[in-house]
């Protein structure tokens, strides 16, 4: 089916059956199809500029920056020392924009399957794509899987900003996938992956914190508000070599004059510790999942 009906874009997905958000287009800037998915950028009357990526939204103008923030500073705000930083996925540059703002943060590596997702977002969506030219960052078009099975070791955090477990993206919500972030961390290093929301999909949820947690000796889950997300509300699995790792607790605070500087709009101490307070209805299904390891 056509997801693009008169003057409107409706995401239509089974992972979120009975369930679509629309958003009314000005204009249709880019669409193709790449070796390994359906790539479309939008212009919309509210959102601005719009990534779609095999019928779903990625990331729009109006609310990137609340997951590109969360997922690149919860892990690196609890590491003591995030020197060295591997990005998987995160073609549109969000993620490593913010990850480059981190202070300590000397060299991001960032490995992107599809080349087609870069070439798109330097093009149309430049305050994203502009992460992708930091002098920090080195590019390196790939697959995830076989990269990190040659680079044991190396890396201080690894974020995984992949779309949803479905195309390209199924692999990177596997046991398997873990073992290698696990394999490819230096002492002390920290994992964290776009894990899906509990309001639709708490079977993802917790089938992907159960992975982690089996071989991570901490693990937790967190959230973060992305209206044009599914439900709004999107997560993310965490898990630390070490085991005194609490992620509930920033090892870095900045102050409002550094947030400021890093234009940090979503991202404080405050938020780092709330994303970790869940419903109870998330926290029992976690605690019961993790009770069967």
């Amino acid at each position: 089916m056509d997801a693009i009906k008169p003057g409107w874009f409706s995401e239509i997905n089974d992972l979120w059956p009975g369930v679509s958000l629309s958003l009314e287009v000005v204009k249709v800037l880019h669409r193709e199809r790449s070796q390994y998915q359906d790539v479309m950028v939008l212009e919309t009357k509210s959102h601005g500029r719009t990534l779609i990526l095999d019928g779903i939204i990625q990331c729009t103008e109006r609310d990137e920056f609340s997951y590109q923030e969360m997922i690149a500073f919860l892990p690196l705000c609890s590491h003591p020392n995030p020197k060295t930083v591997l990005i998987v996925g995160g073609g549109d540059g969000g993620v490593a924009r913010e990850v480059a703002k981190h202070p300590q943060v000397e060299r991001i590596v960032q490995v992107e399957i599809d080349p087609k997702v870069l070439e798109v977002s330097k093009k149309y969506l430049p305050s994203m794509g502009v992460g992708l030219d930091h002098p920090k960052v080195t590019l390196n078009i790939g697959d995830g899987f076989q990269f990190l099975k040659q680079h044991s070791g190396q890396f201080d955090v690894i974020i995984t900003d992949s779309s949803d477990p479905v195309g390209p993206a199924e692999c990177l919500f596997q046991e398997s996938y873990f073992n290698l972030m696990k394999s490819a961390l230096k002492p002390d290093g920290i994992v964290c992956s776009q894990a899906g929301t509990a309001w639709l999909n708490l079977d993802h949820v917790t089938q992907t914190l159960q992975r982690c947690k089996s071989l991570f000796p901490v693990a937790s889950y967190g959230v973060v508000s992305v209206p044009t997300y599914p439900t709004g509300q999107i997560g993310f699995v965490l898990g630390g070599l070490n085991p005194e790792t609490n992620f509930k607790e920033p090892t870095k605070v900045f102050n409002d004059t550094e947030l400021d500087q890093m234009n940090m709009k979503y991202y404080n101490d405050q938020v780092h510790r709330a994303a970790f307070i869940l419903p109870r209805f998330i926290t029992k299904a976690l605690d019961k999942s993790l009770a069967k390891n």
